[in-house]
């Protein structure tokens, strides 16, 4: 089995209906052997996955340029009662970057849409 990439970012590729590839570098926190990633669940890869879970997963640095070779996997939304444990393992990757990020998000979806929520967890393990 193919392991998952380990760096600070990662080119998350999800497919639109059509095939074409789409990528998108993330923050992304191994947990066991899947890595999860939080976004907006407004997102287009949050819609893509809607309707294909299969994605592609490769080391970037932060502009997305591919530091290493593409694995395949499979990407499912992480249900609330899972977002605990995907958070700490964002926050033990992230540290205080990660912890800033998401109070700061908190805070605004707070302020702007109480009682919404904004963002998605992404769960990816390799295919």
């Amino acid at each position: 089995m193919a392991e998952l990439p380990r760096s600070t970012y990662v080119s998350l590729t999800t497919f639109r209906r059509t095939g074409q590839p789409v990528p998108t570098p993330v923050w992304a926190a191994p947990d066991g052997g899947s890595l999860v990633v939080w976004t907006r669940a407004d997102s287009g890869k949050v819609k893509r996955l809607r309707h294909t879970s299969r994605v592609t997963v490769a080391p970037c640095d932060v502009r997305g340029r591919l530091l290493g070779d593409a694995v395949e996997a499979t990407a499912v939304l992480v249900p609330a009662h899972e977002w605990r444990q995907a958070r700490a393992a964002l926050a033990r990757r992230y540290g205080w970057r990660w912890r800033i990020s998401y109070t700061s998000a908190r805070l605004w979806q707070r302020l702007t849409r109480p009682g919404t929520q904004r963002h998605a967890m992404i769960r990816i393990r390799p295919a």
